[in-house]
């Protein structure tokens, strides 16, 4: 029972999905991970906006606390907005890692059924190889037996005493 060509072609066709399914999960991921830089950028841009704030209000710039001020107030704006769509990309990530997984599954299935394929394919032409050396050999010992036996018969009627066979009488012969 060899792997068919169409199980072969359907492990191919689940590496392909895995591959796919591989792919998008990366991208969803690289772009969590920017939405996640941005999202730090909006954080530390709120810092130095504090930053600015403390700094004028030892020099009494006025322009330096206003733009510090700008520079939190922006940050909070990029932070949020920026929230839900890094929760939204991370249900995203999470559906594409469930789908790679399920992917990565049937291939690993397809693999196994084929596996297990040829494997009892070598259990049974280790068996068909067992019964032509055992056929070979049980005809070699018939041949090697049939050869002998003509002379053993001879032997055997040499040792046989004769049987006495009535001679025709003579005249008829």
């Amino acid at each position: 029972m060899a792997v068919s060509r169409s199980l072969r072609r359907l492990l191919r066709v689940r590496e392909l999905e895995e591959e796919q399914c591989r792919l998008a999960l990366e991208a969803a991921s690289a772009e969590m991970n920017k939405l996640r830089g941005a999202m730090e950028s909006a954080i530390e841009r709120g810092r130095r906006g504090g930053q600015l704030i403390s700094a004028s209000a030892g020099s009494g710039e006025l322009p330096d606390r206003l733009a510090g001020m700008e520079e939190i107030r922006t940050g909070e704006r990029f932070a949020a907005l920026l929230t839900p769509r890094i929760a939204q990309q991370e249900k995203l990530v999470s559906t594409r890692r469930d789908e790679f997984m399920v992917k990565r599954i049937e291939r690993r299935q397809a693999e196994t059924l084929i596996e297990k394929t040829e494997q009892l394919d070598a259990i049974e032409e280790g068996r068909r190889s067992q019964q032509a050396l055992d056929s070979w050999f049980g005809n070699k010992l018939y041949r090697e037996g049939a050869q002998q036996e003509p002379s053993s018969a001879r032997a055997a009627d040499e040792d046989r005493p004769a049987r006495h066979v009535k001679k025709p009488p003579p005249g008829i012969a």
